[in-house]
């Protein structure tokens, strides 16, 4: 599971963010100063840092200057919104720049955009009591594996990873089959059935009328 530091010293913001990116699937930790942050990343390893400016003990352009060699991606939430701020922040070496207040669905879209670009791929996927693993390729629900074909499983990742997001029914076909789409849409309309009855998701697993379908997070 992809593991994300924030450093964030308003412990509202700080709360808001965490629970956001918990339900968006992610492993969270969050501390309120620039020295216990520090502290962590000697001990631990993370996949990205969500890091504020204005922090007590270290502020975030110092603390940007320690995690450079470590090789890991930053973004910046702050409320220096100036151009030169933002300049500032990307010429040091921040991966992104956001601007408080911001929008929680624009925050996730960036973080997943970051993580994209650094490579890294989230392998576990946990919702509605169900847990997908990628290397594994297993579907625990309820503490118990169910039982899915290669092409279930792959749709169900592609679904996964395109959350919320209203998908054609030639995208996914193409993405799973790895042949063109000639407009037969049986077997995959059957595959996204089986999904629905194995997992339970009748109400997350939506149909988007003349498009394909969508996975309601």
């Amino acid at each position: 599971m992809i593991n994300i530091l924030i450093v964030e010293d308003e412990q509202a913001i700080a709360n808001l963010i965490y629970m956001n990116l918990r339900y968006a699937g992610y492993a969270c930790t969050t501390v309120y100063d620039g020295i216990e942050a520090a502290d962590l990343l000697e001990k631990n390893t993370y996949d990205l840092i969500l890091l504020d400016i204005m922090l007590p003990g270290i502020d975030g352009y110092e603390l940007l200057e320690y995690v450079r060699p470590l090789n890991i991606p930053v973004i910046f939430i702050t409320a220096k919104g100036t151009l030169e701020d933002r300049v500032k922040g990307l010429n040091l070496g921040a991966d992104d720049y956001i601007v408080k207040p911001f929008q929680v669905a624009e925050l996730v879209a960036r973080v997943e955009a970051v993580l994209r670009r650094s490579g890294k791929v989230n392998t576990v996927f946990s919702y509605f009591g169900v847990e997908v693993n990628t290397d594994s390729r297993t579907v625990i629900k309820d503490g118990k594996e169910i039982q899915f074909t290669a092409k279930e499983f792959d749709l169900l990742v592609e679904l996964l990873r395109n959350k919320n997001i209203a998908l054609s029914r030639s995208r996914l076909y193409e993405a799973v089959w790895k042949e063109p789409f000639i407009g037969e849409t049986r077997t995959l309309d059957s595959h996204i059935q089986r999904l629905r009855k194995k997992l339970d998701w009748e109400d997350h697993i939506k149909t988007v009328f003349r498009i394909g379908y969508r996975l309601e997070i």
